[in-house]
């Protein structure tokens, strides 16, 4: 049976490691009910519950590949039937394959890449529109969409293909935020730069950040908290007059 209450409700895909626990753990303590969707670490997926709860507030895990339509509907199914209402989506699934120039590249990989980073999000932002629309006597929300500063940089020689799928979903933002902007819903997009997360080593060099911190203006690489405070300014009533938008989390890069 739902629960509906007034707490406003985030749901955080990728929510189990990284840049999505930590927006999930935030949020929380911000006053949000979470939801997080998680592929395959069900061990983390359940601690970031734990630790939502923890701080008073309910929380949903939900094992959804960002890549399947049907998967992705199973995924608001659940959260209709546990909430009945969703606030917030933080686009925030994604994938990095390893480090590699284009003339290696895949067909496979680059499938993927699109159909998770790019795809991915489109499919989730169409099932929250279709809850959060005035047009569909919703109360409106916010849509926050997770980039990369590979998406301006380009990401030569390691991974063109992920900067590309970023690239697409940039685009999409652009032009979700001004179909939806007299619906009640604001669309934005948070560029992390380099930041500490277990990402990298799907790229296949975990200590990543430490080789080009010199290179970021500030010296540093950034933390997932860092990202995870954007997200929720965005995602909440400071950003209200704020649509269609692109903030930098890069320490100046």
């Amino acid at each position: 049976m739902t629960i509906e209450s007034e707490t406003p409700v985030i749901l955080v895909t990728g929510g189990s490691r990284g840049v999505g626990a930590a927006t999930a753990r935030l949020a929380a303590a911000e006053g949000y009910d979470v939801v997080i969707s998680y592929l395959a670490d069900q061990a983390s997926a359940r601690q970031v519950v734990a630790d939502v709860e923890t701080q008073g507030r309910r929380a949903l895990a939900v094992r959804a590949d960002n890549a399947d339509p049907e998967q992705v509907a199973r995924l608001f199914t659940a959260v209709d039937e546990a909430f009945g209402r969703v606030d917030v989506l933080v686009n925030n699934a994604a994938i990095l394959a390893r480090q590699s120039r284009l003339e290696d590249l895949g067909f496979e990989r680059m499938q993927r890449m699109f159909a998770v980073n790019a795809i991915g999000p489109i499919l989730c932002a169409q099932q929250a529109v279709r809850r959060m629309s005035t047009r569909h006597q919703g109360r409106g929300g916010a849509i926050v969409n997770i980039s990369s500063a590979s998406a301006r940089l380009g990401s030569p020689h390691e991974y063109v293909d992920y900067a590309a799928s970023k690239g697409a979903l940039e685009t999409f933002t652009t032009g979700l935020a001004k179909e939806v902007a007299r619906e009640g819903i604001r669309v934005n997009c948070i560029r992390p730069g380099h930041i500490y997360t277990e990402m990298h080593a799907s790229g296949g060099e975990p200590g990543r950040v430490d080789r080009v911190k010199d290179s970021i203006p500030m010296g540093r690489g950034g933390q997932p908290e860092e990202v995870a405070r954007a997200i929720l300014w965005l995602a909440g009533p400071q950003a209200s007059f704020v649509t269609g938008t692109f903030l930098d989390v890069t320490g100046g890069k």
